[in-house]
């Protein structure tokens, strides 16, 4: 499909630049099929599913990715590199996106500062190892495993996505507002933000309305902020991301399903995860591994039955995926009433409800 039919206009005060407080105050749009668009909140979630439902959520943790430093030991000048982690490869091995990447070559040696914060550990020194194309550099930190782990949680910011860094600094409330109440298994370098507006009141109210929830793991990378550039998307490939779902709750789901409930993603990670787990009839099975899904309009859903998730950036693969999910024209009506209502986009925005059209 030509990607110009995923553009959409949003005028930049829609854009969130933080979350809604409390979490669950963020409003929510219902999105039906054949049915006027519904305005609600996140309160009303267990009243808008039903007993017998599963719900889905993403326990991935997001990690402190976003570091700044220094280029040293090469004369004088020392100039100043930004550098996002976008995955681990052994105990000290780092691969990241860094600006400017034509600042560095293989075997510079950069230093991670740590202005501003108290720090346990000497300064954090990476040697630069192997550069390859759109800015990814492989670092050899000269720490390993739990003290690296340690020295990054020091020194490092929580990866807001570019349309919130660019118009305001980072601070020490993102490191609690851009982790869901979830987040139990390190290894994303950015928030699955639909599970940003749960709370402990609203869990509640979901086990009490008989509607269970149920915890996969998919490690979110950098390529969700990426706008598809090819002008079909036959030519866009996603980044694969790790991911899995135990057998325990790929049984408990098939039972859920069986006995006439809807599994309900939070997500487009718990999505494509559960879409990535599913036979061709819907059973899920365990599944550990890495999925570069990408879902456009045409796919045919297996697993899925309604998904909960943010106001996404045109000509994404997360619109995509929404638009496949509940249709182009669905969807297009959707966002224009969002817009025009006011609805805050992104991943500090508002969220709408979506349940699958035939």
């Amino acid at each position: 499909m030509r990607t110009d039919l995923f553009d959409f206009a949003l005028p930049e005060d829609r854009i969130a630049l933080r979350p809604a407080h409390p979490r669950d105050a963020a409003r929510l749009l219902v999105v039906r099929p054949n049915e006027a668009v519904e305005d609600r909140t996140m309160l009303d979630l267990p009243q808008l599913l039903r007993a017998g439902d599963a719900l889905v959520v993403n326990d991935t943790k997001v990690i402190p990715a976003s570091l700044h430093g220094r280029r040293i030991g090469r004369g004088d000048r020392e100039p100043a590199i930004a550098a996002t982690l976008i995955k681990r490869l052994d105990g000290s091995r780092w691969r990241a996106l860094v600006r400017p990447a034509k600042r560095l070559a293989v075997g510079d040696v950069v230093r991670f500062g740590s202005e501003g914060r108290v720090c346990f550990l000497d300064q954090l020194d990476a040697t630069v190892e192997a550069k390859g194309e759109a800015g990814e550099i492989t670092f050899a930190f000269a720490f390993h495993g739990a003290v690296l782990d340690q020295a990054l949680a020091e020194r490092g910011d929580m990866p807001l996505p570019p349309y919130i860094a660019s118009r305001r600094d980072t601070d020490e409330q993102d490191r609690t507002d851009y982790q869901t109440m979830f987040a139990r298994e390190e290894g994303s370098v950015a928030a699955p933000t639909a599970g940003l507006h749960f709370t402990e009141a609203v869990i509640e109210t979901l086990h009490t309305s008989g509607i269970s929830v149920h915890r996969v793991t998919l490690h979110v990378g950098p390529g969700t902020f990426l706008p598809v550039k090819a002008d079909d998307t036959s030519g866009h490939r996603m980044q694969a991301e790790w991911g899995t779902v135990s057998a325990e709750t790929a049984a408990a789901l098939n039972a859920a399903r069986r006995a006439g409930g809807r599994i309900a993603a939070v997500g487009s990670t718990s999505l494509r995860l559960l879409e990535s787990a599913a036979a061709e009839d819907g059973t899920l099975a365990a599944f550990c591994g890495e999925t570069d899904l990408f879902i456009t309009p045409g796919y045919r859903f297996r697993a899925v039955d309604a998904m909960l998730t943010n106001f996404h950036l045109p000509r994404s693969t997360l619109f995509m995926l929404v638009c496949a999910f509940s249709g182009l024209d669905v969807m297009q009506h959707a966002y224009a009433h969002a817009i025009e209502c006011g609805y805050r986009f992104y991943s500090y925005g508002d969220a709408c409800l979506l349940f699958r059209a035939s």
